[in-house]
C-alpha cells in the first residue's frame, strides 16, 4: 500500500537512543523529495561507522549525513523498505545507509558515509625553493649595494687594501694600544700627508675623501695655470674691439674690428668693407670715427682701416701655431649689429687647419664651437690669456652650417696685415692682369661656344696685356689643362710665383690660340 508523507514537519525523536552496536549519528544534510510510496516496516537503526547528529527535516525527505564531506558530491540514492545498503563510490570512499520507516511518525533510518583519511602533501620542496630564492635575493642586494657605493664614493678597494697594509706596516704601537702622538711612519712612505694615524673603517675614510674632493669647472679644464678668468679676459680685450659699419651703393653692412695700434690702425674682414663708399668706426666708449681703407685682400678676406685717433688700446696678438684642440676660444664682437654690441661667447678650439673653399679660394682656418653670427666678422678670437689668436669670419661660418665658427689664424694673417699697412696690397702675389666671368654649360650650348672664362677687362701694362689677350676671349685652359671657371684659373695661377710664365689656351672667333703670359705682382 502507498503511504504519503505528510507535508507538515516530521522530526526525528530527540530522545531516540542508538542501538547497542550503533555509534553516535553523524551530521545530517536534508534533501527535499516530493513523496515516497513504499510498504515498509520499521527496523532498528543500522550500525554506522561515524557518529551522526540529529537533525530535523520536513516530511517527504531523507537525511544524508556526508553529502559534501572532503569536497566530494554524492549521487542520489534509492531505498527499499527495510533493507540496508553499502557501496563504494568512484573515489574509493565507502558509505552505508539503512532502511527507513513509513509509520505514522515518519521516522526513518540514516546512512553514514566514511571518507578515507587524505594523505598530507609534503612541503619540503617549497621550503627548499624559498631558501634558495632568499639566498639569491640577499646576494643581488649585496652586489648592488657595493656597486652603488663604489660608484658614488669612487673607492678603489685594491688601493684601500694596499693602504691598509701600508698603514699596518708603518704604524708602531706600544703596550698593545696606538698612541696618536707616538705613531712612527715607515721610511718608504715619505709621501704620506700626515704623521697622524687614523685607525677606523676604510669606507668612512673613502666617503670623507670623496666629499672633500674638488672638481674643476669647465673654465678650469680648458684654461692653463696662470690664465685669466672670463671676466678678466673681457675687461682686457673689450676696449680693443670696435664696431665697423660700411655704406655701399646697394645698402650697408656692419661688422667688428680689432685695434692694431694706438694711433688708429684697425683690422677687419675684407667682405665687411667690400665696395664701400664710406666707413665708420664706433669704439667701446661709443665714440664714432670716419675710417679710411688702407688696403684689402679678398683672397685672405683681410682689410686694414685707419682712423684719426691717439691713445687707443691696442689688442695683444698671440701665436696660433701653438694652439691645441680643447683650449679656450673666446669670441667678442657685435653679432647681428650694434644692438648686441660687445657680446662675448665662450667655447673651445674644436679643430685646427681646416681647409675650406670659400668663394673659390682655399682657406686654412681654426674651428670653434663658440657662437658666431653675422656681425662678428672681423672680430677677435682670443685665448685664455686675452691674446688674439684668430680673426672671426662669419661669412665662412654661415656657409658651413649653424654651430660651427671659423677664424683666420693670426699667424697667417700677420704677413698680409703688414703688407697692407705698408704697401696697401699683398706683395708677392702673382697676377695675370684680367677680370672675367664664367661661361656656364647652358650659355655655351645656346651660343655654340666652349665653356671657360670670358675676358671682360684687360689691365693695361699687365702680363695679359703684353701677351695680346683681348676682351671677349674665352680662356679654356692653362698649360693645356682644361678649366671652366675663374676659380680654377686662379688656383692654378697661385701655384706660380711672380715672374713665372704660363700658357693660356684661348678660344677666339671660332679658332684656338695659345698665348704666353708672364705673371706680374698685384699692386692694388
Amino acid at each position: 500500500m502507498n503511504d504519503n508523507f505528510n507535508e507538515n514537519e516530521n522530526r526525528i525523536d530527540e530522545n531516540t537512543q542508538p542501538a547497542e552496536n550503533t555509534v553516535p549519528e553523524a551530521s545530517e544534510t536534508t534533501v527535499e523529495t516530493e513523496s515516497v510510496s513504499e510498504t515498509v516496516s520499521q527496523p532498528e537503526a543500522v550500525v554506522a561507522e561515524k557518529p551522526s547528529t540529529e537533525s530535523t527535516s520536513e516530511a517527504g525527505s531523507y537525511t544524508n549525513t556526508d553529502s559534501q564531506q572532503n569536497g566530494y558530491s554524492q549521487n542520489p540514492y534509492s531505498y527499499s523498505s527495510g533493507q540496508n545498503y553499502s557501496s563504494n563510490n568512484s573515489y574509493g570512499n565507502s558509505y552505508s545507509y539503512g532502511s527507513y520507516n513509513t509509520s505514522e511518525n515518519g521516522n526513518r533510518s540514516e546512512y553514514v558515509y566514511s571518507a578515507p583519511t587524505p594523505k598530507k602533501k609534503g612541503n619540503g620542496g617549497k621550503i627548499a625553493i624559498g631558501i634558495i630564492v632568499g639566498i639569491l635575493a640577499v646576494f643581488v642586494v649585496s652586489v648592488t649595494s657595493i656597486s652603488a657605493y663604489i660608484a658614488l664614493s669612487g673607492t678603489d678597494f685594491d688601493t684601500v687594501r694596499k693602504d691598509e697594509e701600508s698603514n699596518n706596516n708603518s704604524v708602531t704601537a706600544s703596550q698593545g694600544s696606538i698612541d696618536e702622538d707616538e705613531v712612527i711612519l715607515d721610511e718608504n712612505e715619505d709621501d704620506a700627508a700626515s704623521t697622524d694615524a687614523v685607525v677606523g673603517d676604510n669606507s668612512s675614510d673613502a666617503e670623507s675623501a670623496a666629499s672633500n674632493r674638488e672638481y674643476p669647472t669647465l673654465e678650469q679644464m680648458m684654461t692653463a695655470e696662470g690664465s685669466y678668468t672670463l671676466t678678466e679676459i673681457y675687461e682686457k680685450v673689450s676696449p680693443s674691439v670696435v664696431g665697423v659699419s660700411s655704406t655701399t651703393a646697394s645698402g650697408s653692412a656692419t661688422g667688428t674690428g680689432i685695434i692694431l695700434t694706438e694711433d688708429g690702425y684697425i683690422l677687419t674682414c675684407a667682405h665687411v668693407v667690400e665696395d664701400a663708399t664710406s666707413i665708420a668706426i664706433v669704439d667701446s666708449d661709443m665714440n664714432q670715427y670716419e675710417a679710411t681703407l688702407i688696403g684689402e685682400d679678398s683672397q685672405s678676406d683681410i682689410a686694414v682701416l685707419k682712423i684719426n685717433a691717439e691713445g687707443l688700446t691696442a689688442a695683444e696678438l698671440g701665436v696660433s701655431s701653438d694652439l691645441k684642440v680643447g683650449e679656450a676660444a673666446i669670441v667678442i664682437g657685435n653679432p647681428l649689429g650694434y644692438d648686441l654690441y660687445g657680446s662675448m661667447s665662450v667655447g673651445i678650439v674644436s679643430g685646427l687647419n681646416r681647409t675650406l673653399n670659400v668663394n673659390g679660394k682655399d682657406m686654412t682656418l681654426i674651428q670653434t664651437d663658440a657662437s658666431v653670427n653675422s656681425g662678428n666678422s672681423g672680430g677677435p678670437m682670443v685665448n685664455a690669456y686675452g691674446q688674439v689668436i684668430g680673426i672671426i669670419s662669419a661669412k665662412v661660418s654661415s656657409s658651413y652650417g649653424e654651430g660651427l665658427g671659423f677664424a683666420i689664424p693670426i699667424d697667417d694673417a700677420l704677413p698680409i696685415i703688414n703688407d697692407l699697412m705698408q704697401y696697401g696690397y699683398v706683395t708677392g702675389r702673382p697676377s695675370i692682369g684680367i677680370t672675367g666671368e664664367d661661361i656656364t654649360v647652358y650659355v655655351a650650348f645656346y651660343y655654340g661656344i666652349p665653356q671657360g672664362v670670358m675676358v671682360r677687362y684687360v689691365e693695361p701694362g699687365s702680363g695679359a696685356d703684353v701677351a695680346g689677350v683681348e676682351a671677349y676671349d674665352i680662356i679654356v685652359g692653362v698649360n693645356d689643362e682644361t678649366i671652366t671657371t675663374m676659380d680654377e684659373l686662379t688656383n692654378i695661377k697661385n701655384n706660380y710665383s711672380v715672374g713665372d710664365t704660363i700658357t693660356l689656351n684661348i678660344y677666339r672667333n671660332g679658332t684656338y690660340v695659345d698665348l704666353e703670359v708672364e705673371l706680374m705682382e698685384i699692386t692694388g
